[in-house]
């Protein structure tokens, strides 16, 4: 308060202090925005420095708020009120928000990625600017230990890399760094990087591609680093061999420019002359400002167009606005409902459908005469699912109903699978009541061949790959199936030769651990005589570890030189003359034997007629 009051003894007016305050180091104190508009209103002269300090502080706020609420659902229309701030003379603001916002919450760096592919197309120098700052932080995170800011940075640049802002030797050249001295660290961040930008560089470059996952997998083998990273690196495999479906390089929604139109940057990691313009993240005084926005109101009415700016000039006129309004009166307007309110209506439906039905058939007659829109099927099933394990028994209403569904039509079928896989993938998270409803459920579904036996192949029985809830809905599952089908008949099911490669996972013969794992598992559970067939391979199974070592021994010994199986012939020649010399001995010890024997017998005999 003091300094105001001298400040004002010397002839600065009161709005002068409160722009003052913006000059200090920090940024100064914090002006509300009803202040700082009061502030703008009162400067007239545009080309005064304080006038311009304002307009800087104003267009940080803007662009930082505007890139912290996009996201997939509302990135078309973010993008214009981007292009409607001054991103020429704010690049800098862009990148240091963009790199600032992308740090603190990754999965949004795809929609990060795809704003600044838009961006890129219509001002390079933007895109150029935010992957040369990239760049420069990975290099020195890398050569900081700083995983964290590796992670942020590659995750990033993988993004841009499948938008075709950055060019995919950069990519590569990443890899080939972290990979070259393999640490727990570097691998993690490979492996990482991979999976965002893997399935774009099996595209356009999938010699270099191979090659990459040919150095993972001498890494794998070299097993130097830890198991957990190992175990990263072969999810990897799994994720290359599914042909990256979870990790596509860019997803529908976020397609927002042609391939053509893009304008990509040739920055390499080498590159000893990358200048990031920090200056340009603080104000600085510009004696043309005045020039320079009009310049950029022009560029920006040729990519916005004249409609925006017309709307603009003529927002004032009360004709314009009537003839606007008719306009939109006779254009058709698309609302499109976000809340999925037409969702949660259509479940409030089913579940009191479901709840005030009689019996089984009239629920299912009801339920089809809803007419579920296509495409919403699976909440149908959710529903019927969702409200068997509310029980506090289980109903065999609910499995009545869901049977009848399933032999309708194909559809149902595929989706009460679907739904049998996700409950399984996230069964830790019911109680045990529920849990067990929904195992029966799904047992009577199984038991009437309302859904195909096929669907078990993502049940694996091992120690590492069960939880305590998954083991007991299996339990509850087969105990239901056992009983209605009997033991011998679900033995033969399982012993089927068309159902092995489904049933792999619960009987597992891949290692002699996994295999002792499910024969105490089904034994405890009281389905031990499903387990013979395990059994005998694990008593075979030392026995044809051994044979393939001995097949391995015995190639390696057929690649021996001549030299050296010569030298074994003479010395098998040699074990033949001394086998020939032992057995003769062995013939005169055996005839002298037998001489001794009849000799006493002869003597007994004398005794026995004396």
């Amino acid at each position: 308060m003091t300094s105001e009051v001298g400040t004002i003894a010397r002839g600065n007016k009161p709005n002068e202090v409160d722009a003052l305050m913006l000059t200090t180091r920090t940024g100064g104190a914090y002006i509300p925005p009803h202040r700082l508009r009061q502030m703008q209103q009162s400067i007239t002269d545009n080309s005064s420095e304080a006038y311009q300090r304002i307009t800087w502080e104003a267009l940080k706020k803007s662009i930082n708020g505007l890139i912290n609420k996009v996201n997939t659902s509302n990135v078309k229309m973010i993008i214009p009120e981007l292009f409607g701030e001054n991103l020429i003379r704010g690049r800098g603001l862009y990148c240091r928000s963009m790199m600032k916002a992308q740090t603190a919450s990754l999965p949004f760096t795809p929609v990060y990625a795809a704003v600044t592919a838009v961006v890129n197309t219509k001002l390079p120098a933007v895109g150029a600017l935010l992957l040369t700052r990239l760049v420069v932080q990975f290099r020195r995170a890398f050569r900081r230990n700083d995983k964290t800011s590796c992670l942020a940075t590659t995750t990033f640049i993988a993004h841009l890399t499948n938008q075709l802002v950055a060019h995919e030797i950069l990519a590569l050249q990443i890899l080939a760094l972290l990979l070259e001295r393999p640490t727990d660290d570097s691998v993690e961040i490979a492996v990482g990087f991979m999976r965002e930008v893997g399935a774009h560089l099996a595209n356009v470059s999938p010699k270099a591609n191979n090659a990459i996952y040919e150095r993972f997998r001498a890494v794998l083998h070299e097993g130097e680093i830890d198991k957990r990273i190992q175990y990263m690196i072969e999810v990897l495999f799994q994720v290359r061999k599914d042909k990256y479906k979870d990790n596509p390089a860019v997803i529908k929604e976020l397609d927002l420019v042609e391939e053509e139109d893009q304008i990509t940057h040739n920055i390499s990691l080498d590159d000893d002359d990358l200048d990031t313009e920090d200056m340009l993240n603080i104000f600085k005084y510009d004696p043309d400002y005045t020039e320079n926005e009009e310049k950029y109101n022009a560029i920006k009415s040729e990519i916005l167009g004249d409609d925006e700016s017309e709307d603009e000039s003529g927002s004032s006129g009360s004709g314009e606005s009537e003839s606007e309004e008719e306009s939109d009166e006779e254009e058709e307007l698309k609302v499109v409902d976000e809340t999925n309110a037409d969702i949660i209506e259509l479940r409030r439906k089913i579940y009191l459908t479901v709840m005030s039905s009689v019996n089984f058939e009239e629920a299912c007659h009801k339920l089809m005469k809803l007419h579920v829109p296509e495409g919403h099927e699976i909440e149908l099933c959710n529903m019927v699912i969702e409200c068997c394990s509310q029980e506090r028994t289980y109903l065999k209403y609910y499995g009545l109903m869901a049977e009848r569904f399933c032999k309708l039509n194909r559809t149902w079928v595929d989706n009460f699978v679907h739904c049998f896989e996700e409950v399984y993938n996230t069964i830790h998270r019911y109680e045990t009541n529920r849990l067990r409803n929904i195992a029966k459920l799904f047992a009577h579904l199984f038991n009437t061949d309302a859904l195909p036996w096929t669907s078990f192949q993502i049940i694996r029985l091992t120690e590492e790959d069960t939880t305590s809830a998954s083991r007991i809905f299996v339990k509850i599952l087969f105990q239901e199936i056992s009983e209605f089908l009997g033991l011998k008949v679900l033995k033969e099911r399982i012993l089927d030769p068309f159902m092995l490669e489904s049933l792999s996972g619960m009987f597992p013969k891949d290692n002699p651990k996994n295999t002792r794992f499910a024969i105490n598992y089904w034994t405890s559970i009281g389905l031990g005589a499903l387990t013979e067939d395990l059994r005998e391979w694990l008593r075979n199974a030392p026995k044809q570890i051994m044979k393939r070592q001995y097949s391995s021994d015995s190639d390696s010994s057929d690649t021996d030189s001549s030299g050296s199986s010569s030298g074994s012939d003479s010395s098998s020649d040699s074990d033949s003359d001394d086998s020939d010399s032992s057995s003769g001995s062995s013939d005169s010890r055996s005839s002298s034997s037998d001489r001794s024997r009849s000799r006493s017998r002869r003597n007994r005999y004398k005794r026995r007629r004396s």
